[in-house]
């Protein structure tokens, strides 16, 4: 049967649906808090003005574009850790979490160093005042500071959540949030004896808060008793090529998907303001919102990689298998639960960004698509994630590809103006382009884990 749903007895699928829960909700909520210090952002720089609002929201997509896409690549240290740790290879852990900080160390200089690249090209590009262009150069140097911090975080934060402790993060994100608050107004207005920086404060705010917590989440693995049989802290290790190719080749798809599907969405944005300025508002609201529920999947996937990886470290690939499935039906669950609040209160949530009725009325119209399109978003959001546990990344970078560019964006555009469908053609092809993917990584993840389980047992 699929995924093996006939192996296993109701309570074992109850017990299975807990441990998946209790690894995702800390995830969930510190992605919750990390959007929290977006949100503060985008306050206190409104606060400041309208050009310092537009300065952070300008640079703020450049920082965003560039954390995603590596956040998606640090993600391969899941599947490496989680595995090991199943297997009972401690010591392996502990080398594979400190070849993780140095790769993330790497990867956040370069991160770095592009932020600086791309300010001039933006700037010779925009068409703005000097004061938005100027305070955006100075937010995305500030910004650019927190990159390396970020991306040691993001090591740490594979190293502990693929030791099934994830409530450690969580509590790191809301201390970080709550320190962003008085960070935010002592730059942006000049508080406390701070110099005044308007918007580009928010940048230095960010650059503190991501340092804070990559200390922060470093002591607490120093210092936590549960990490001490993986010796993270016991020694020095020199950066290896060859742990650094293993992380890339893993991660290097993971981060490319990321990618493709965020700068789909963005590049739809665009094509919508062809619409009118009603239209691209709608959107931004729409998207606001399924991006915060696109969490709750997500939480479920990284939680599914985790105990998928584990289980295939200890040889158990009948249960990875399993436990495939039921992160993808925990998943479909809580999709019609999200997908049942879309359509039931459409007009109160769109509700809480606009009061203009243009505006709304779009926005309502089009959420009952994107409630149609959660099934699919979560069913693939969580497959692709299952397949990482089996360190298989190439597969679903391709189909996210296919799906989102191939049949999602472009089918949309022709939908929206050849049809006259409006910005309904772009998320009626959305849904398809989602169903699509869902149904081709439930068939990949069915016929790799299926195809791992059999290579095993004839060994």
């Amino acid at each position: 049967m699929l995924l093996e749903f006939n192996r296993f007895s109701f309570p074992v699928f109850r017990k299975e649906i807990q441990r998946l829960s209790a690894l995702a909700l800390p995830i969930l909520l510190a992605q919750v808090a990390q959007v929290g210090i977006g949100f503060v952002d985008t306050v206190m720089a409104g606060g400041a003005g309208k050009e310092d609002l537009a300065a952070v929201a300008l640079g703020g997509s450049a920082f965003a574009t560039i954390y995603i896409t590596f956040i998606g690549i640090m993600t391969a240290l899941n599947p490496l850790i989680a595995q090991s740790n199943g297997a009972g290879k401690y010591a392996e852990v502990g080398e594979m979490g400190r070849q993780g900080i140095w790769f993330g160390l790497c990867l956040g200089v370069f991160g770095m160093l592009l932020m600086w690249a791309v300010i001039v090209p933006f700037q010779y590009w925009l068409d703005l005042s000097d004061k938005v262009e100027s305070m955006m150069a100075d937010y995305m140097i500030f910004t650019s500071l927190a990159m390396p911090a970020a991306m040691i975080h993001r090591a740490l934060h594979g190293y502990a959540s693929s030791l099934n402790r994830p409530r450690v993060i969580m509590l790191v994100s809301f201390a970080a949030f709550l320190l962003n608050i008085p960070l935010n107004y002592a730059f942006v207005y000049g508080k406390f004896g701070f110099p005044e920086l308007g918007g580009a404060g928010c940048g230095v705010a960010t650059a503190l808060v991501f340092w804070f917590s990559a200390a922060a989440l470093w002591l607490y693995v120093a210092k936590q008793r549960y990490f001490r049989p993986f010796g993270l802290t016991e020694r020095f290790s020199k950066p290896d090529k060859a742990a650094f190719g293993q992380l890339w080749k893993l991660g290097a798809p993971i981060g490319l998907s990321y990618f493709l599907e965020a700068s789909a969405f963005s590049f739809i944005v665009f094509l919508v303001a062809r619409l009118g300025e009603d239209y691209v508002a709608a959107q931004q609201v729409v998207i606001s919102l399924t991006g915060i529920i696109y969490m709750i999947p997500q939480s479920v996937g990284s939680a599914a990689t985790v105990r998928v990886g584990f289980s295939l470290g200890r040889r158990e690939f009948v249960r990875a298998r399993y436990i495939s499935g039921v992160a993808v039906v925990l998943g479909l669950i809580l999709a019609v639960i999200t997908a049942l609040a879309l359509v039931s209160l459409r007009f109160p949530l769109a509700g809480m960004y606009t009061d203009d009725a243009a505006v709304l009325n779009i926005a309502a119209g089009v959420l009952l698509l994107a409630a149609l399109f959660q099934l699919a978003d979560a069913t693939q959001c969580i497959a692709s994630y299952s397949l990482r546990g089996y360190k298989i990344t190439k597969v679903p970078m391709v189909i996210h590809a296919v799906a989102f560019w191939g049949c999602g964006l472009l089918p949309g555009y022709w939908l929206a103006y050849y049809f006259g469908m409006g910005l309904n053609g772009f998320w009626t092809a959305l849904v398809v382009s989602l169903t699509i993917a869902a149904v081709a990584l439930v068939w990949c993840l069915e016929i790799c884990s299926k195809s791992v389980a059999q290579s095993f047992k004839a060994v």
